[in-house]
């Protein structure tokens, strides 16, 4: 048995983080959560009281949200090279967590049809819809990979933003974004995540 407990439900962002442990290729533990059911019972509340997927459980360690997952993972396994060196991590804090906040939140205020006042927009953490997507698309110009041009765990979250985005149609197909995501979904260890996701999704 790992102590790698990952806690996940069809359809999710857990897809994410099952990415992410393939492409390490270590040994972990899956829990599949029904939606709306087994992930408001008391004993998985206490791992996320958000009652959200994915989680984490490693050891005493509980780590929750995508993005936490994402780099705690990559630190942990440092072997694996998922993670640039501590020193040269500015594009790779950067970029994540721009996936993790300001994409995000235009994805989904543009999912709700929310439009920023231009007056407003400086207010806003993200600023526009539209700046957003321009800046993701400049970060992007000319690079195979977000940080320092080398696949790391970065471009495991900030693909699957792109991917699914793009998919349920909450940003734009644009070249940079496609041409991006194409080249992520040839690796084998999203292959391999998305036959596994694709069993739990049947045998729900």
């Amino acid at each position: 048995m790992t102590d790698l407990n990952f806690y996940t439900s069809p359809n999710s962002r857990g897809s994410i983080v099952r990415w992410l442990l393939e492409e390490l290729g270590v040994p972990y533990q899956t829990t599949v959560m029904a939606s709306g059911t087994t992930r408001q019972d008391a004993e998985f509340l206490t791992i996320n009281p958000m009652g959200k997927v994915p989680a984490l459980v490693h050891g005493d360690v509980v780590v929750t949200e995508a993005a936490a997952i994402c780099l705690y993972l990559a630190d942990i396994f440092p072997d694996v090279g998922l993670a640039p060196k501590p020193s040269n991590r500015g594009d790779y804090y950067r970029w994540l967590l721009f996936a993790a906040g300001p994409l995000e939140a235009a994805m989904t205020n543009n999912m709700l049809g929310v439009t920023v006042p231009d007056e407003l927009s400086q207010s806003i953490g993200y600023g526009s819809y539209a700046r957003v997507l321009d800046t993701l698309e400049n970060a992007l110009a000319g690079k195979d990979y977000l940080a320092g041009n080398k696949f790391s765990a970065l471009d495991v979250y900030m693909g699957s933003q792109i991917g699914m985005g793009m998919l349920f149609g909450l940003i734009e197909k644009r070249p940079a974004f496609e041409a991006y995501w194409q080249r992520l979904i040839q690796r084998p260890a999203y292959i391999r995540a998305q036959e596994l996701d694709a069993r739990i999704d049947t045998d729900s």
